[in-house]
C-alpha cells in the first residue's frame, strides 16, 4: 500500500468532512465548489503556510514534527483512531522505505493462549490478527461462528465471510454497521503495518469481488475496536446481545483476545447455554471443533 496515496486521501477526505461552521469560520462560507474546507483553511487553522499544508496533503509526511501532527489533529479534529492513524502513517513515511512488503507468514496459535481460551466456558472467545483472520476460538466462540468456519467464501476471516458470503446478511443484526466497522479496523491495521501482504491481498481480492467493500474502503474510515456492544441473529438460538473486551496479546505481536459476555436483561445468557450445548453435541459429533486456525 502506498504511503503517498494512502496520506493523501485520509487527510483530503477528513477535510471534506468538517463544514466551515463546524471549523468556526462561518464567514467563510458561500459558494463553495469542493465539500467541506479548503487547502488554505486548514493550513490557516493548523498554523502553517499554504505551500506546506499542500505538501502535506501530497503525502509527504517524511519528517513531520510532532507539533505540526497534532495542529493537523486540532485543525481536522480528528478522533483518537483517526489521530492514531495519522501518526502512523507519518511513521511510516518517515522510514524512508527502509521496509519491505513481507511474506504472508504462518501463525500459529501457542499451546498456553489455547488453554486460556478454553478455560473460558460460559463466554465465547476467539483470537484475530490485524487482518481479521479468526485464528483460534474456544468452544463456544466456535458454535458462535460456526457459519464463518462453513463458509463457502474461504479461510476463516471476519471481512471475507461479511463481504463474500450472503449468509452474512442474516448473522449481523446491522450488517451496514457491521460492514462500515469492519472496513475501519482493517483501515487503521493498513496505517499501522502497511507492508502486511496478507492485508494488501486480502484488500485486492475483496476490492475486486465486492462493491460494497470498495466503497467502504475509500472513505478512509478508521476505527479503534477494543469494547462494545454486537448483535448477532445466530441460525440455531436467534438473537444474541452480546457486550465484547478486546486485549491485545502483548506476547504474541498482532493478536487480539476478544470475549464476549451477555448484555444484562436480553435473555442472551439462556441463548448462550443452548449454544454451548448445540456446539458439543453437533460440532463434536462432527469432528470439527475449529480451535486452532493457522493461517499462511
Amino acid at each position: 500500500m502506498d504511503n503517498r496515496t494512502e496520506t493523501r486521501d485520509f487527510l483530503s477526505t477528513r477535510r471534506a468532512k468538517i463544514s466551515p461552521a463546524q471549523a468556526g469560520l462561518a464567514a467563510y462560507g458561500g459558494n463553495r465548489r469542493v465539500p467541506g474546507l479548503r487547502r488554505g483553511e486548514v493550513a490557516m487553522l493548523a498554523g502553517v503556510s499554504v505551500e506546506y499544508y499542500t505538501r502535506l496533503e501530497r503525502g509527504n509526511l517524511a519528517g513531520v514534527s510532532e507539533s505540526v501532527l497534532e495542529s493537523l489533529v486540532d485543525a481536522l479534529q480528528l478522533d483518537d483512531a483517526e489521530r492514531a492513524h495519522l501518526y502512523d502513517l507519518a511513521r511510516a513515511a518517515s522510514d524512508g522505505g527502509k521496509a519491505r512488503r513481507r511474506p504472508v507468514r504462518k501463525q500459529a496459535i501457542r499451546p498456553g493462549v489455547q488453554l486460556t481460551l478454553d478455560a473460558i466456558t460460559g463466554a465465547p472467545a476467539f483470537i484475530r490478527n490485524g487482518r481479521l483472520d479468526l485464528l483460534a476460538t474456544n468452544a463456544l466462540g466456535r458454535a458462535l461462528y460456526s457459519d464463518i468456519y462453513d463458509s463457502p467464501a474461504g479461510p476463516p476471516n471476519h471481512a471475507r465471510f461479511l463481504f463474500l458470503d450472503p449468509g452474512s446478511h442474516d448473522f449481523y443484526a446491522d450488517w451496514q454497521r457491521a460492514a462500515n466497522d469492519t472496513v475501519a479496523i482493517m483501515r487503521t491495521e493498513a496505517g499501522r503495518d502497511p507492508y502486511d501482504r496478507g492485508l494488501s491481498d486480502l484488500v485486492g481480492e475483496l476490492s475486486t469481488r465486492s462493491e460494497e467493500f470498495r466503497v467502504r474502503w475509500a472513505s478512509h474510515n478508521v476505527r479503534q475496536h477494543y469494547s462494545g456492544k454486537k448483535h448477532f441473529r445466530h441460525r440455531i438460538v436467534g438473537d444474541l446481545h452480546l457486550l465484547y473486551e478486546a486485549l491485545e496479546l502483548s506476547a504474541d505481536a498482532g493478536m487480539t483476545l476478544t470475549v464476549y459476555n451477555a448484555e444484562p436483561g436480553t435473555g442472551t445468557g439462556d441463548a448462550l447455554k443452548l449454544l454451548a450445548s448445540w456446539g458439543a453435541t453437533t460440532l463434536t459429533s462432527t469432528g470439527d471443533s475449529g480451535l486452532v486456525q493457522d493461517v499462511h
